[in-house]
């Protein structure tokens, strides 16, 4: 942190750590990783609180903005939904299962399949969703706000680079 003005933060202090107790090591990978968890585990709670004045969980979010998201008439087929968020088939049939006994989607016939079904929001779904992705962009805002603009497209910026080089080599 030589010559930076930034603020120490939580993640200074591990490989402070990690300089003093193994000097032989280039520990610097773990501060941009460890920033980059503890960020996500920080906001996910700030996420979170939101998504429970609506009642629902941040999966249950996620799963009903893909839908939203997809277009009218917001219905998809489940391996759409379960590559989309990237979550086994065993755990999109079981969240399946919850968002229709909580009225949010159902399960239609596939007119172009008839051995598979396709998942659509039900109009109670939609309302859902719609009242909750407002109160979910407007508490992104308030987060990030504390950021200067520059800084914000510099992060976000710096950001994909990272996505698009850990997509580009997924394991």
């Amino acid at each position: 942190m030589a010559g930076s003005k930034r603020q120490p933060d939580s993640v200074d202090a591990i490989l402070e750590q990690w300089r003093r107790e193994r000097p032989d090591l280039d520990a610097s990978p773990m501060g941009a990783i460890g920033r980059v968890k503890r960020c996500a585990a920080l906001l996910q709670r700030r996420l979170d609180k939101t998504f429970s004045t609506f009642d629902m969980t941040s999966w249950e979010f996620d799963v009903l903005a893909t839908l939203r998201r997809s277009g009218a008439p917001h219905c998809l087929a489940p391996t759409a939904l379960f590559s989309a968020l990237m979550i086994t088939s065993g755990t999109m049939t079981h969240r399946l299962q919850r968002l229709e006994a909580a009225g949010w989607i159902e399960r239609r016939a596939n007119p172009s399949d008839a051995r598979s079904l396709l998942v659509q929001l039900t109009p109670a779904g939609l309302a859902l969703i719609d009242r909750a992705v407002e109160a979910h962009i407007e508490n992104e805002r308030r987060i990030m706000a504390g950021l200067p603009p520059s800084s914000l497209r510099s992060l976000d910026d710096a950001l994909s680079e990272l996505l698009t080089m850990l997509e580009s080599t997924a394991e």
